[in-house]
């Protein structure tokens, strides 16, 4: 299936994805202060000393916010190896053409709507 994209709805998306990634990779290194998860944590915990009980909801909150930033960095990363190889826009699941509005909303965007939904009412049912 062509993809239905224009070549300036692609090229906005793929210049949104990229500014994305930059200010991601920006916020990371910055959260880390150019270290690894793993070296950032050591550090924080070191540095803490007697104040580690009451900054423990601060690492917490930190860590949950470097994971999210993480996970959304591959996303984006994803997509735009997706623009290079040429199949972006395309529904990983059915195959048809993911709408520009739901790719300007949700520019990683892996599946349409109709597949999305269907995928989150079957993870909702297997949930306990």
């Amino acid at each position: 299936m062509t993809i239905t994209l224009t070549p300036g709805q692609r090229a906005q998306l793929e210049a949104e994805l990229t500014a994305r990634r930059q200010e991601l990779e920006r916020q990371l290194a910055e959260h880390l202060h150019g270290q690894t998860r793993a070296e950032r944590a050591h550090d924080v915990l070191t540095q803490d000393g007697d104040d580690a009980p009451q900054r423990l909801p601060e690492r917490d909150i930190a860590a949950a916010l470097t994971n999210q930033e993480q996970v959304e960095l591959e996303r984006v990363t994803a997509a735009l190896q997706r623009l290079e190889r040429g199949d972006y826009g395309r529904c990983v699941d059915c195959g048809i053409d993911i709408p520009f509005d739901r790719l300007k909303a949700e520019p990683w965007a892996l599946r349409c709507i109709d597949c999305e939904t269907a995928r989150e009412r079957t993870a909702a049912r297997r949930a306990p």
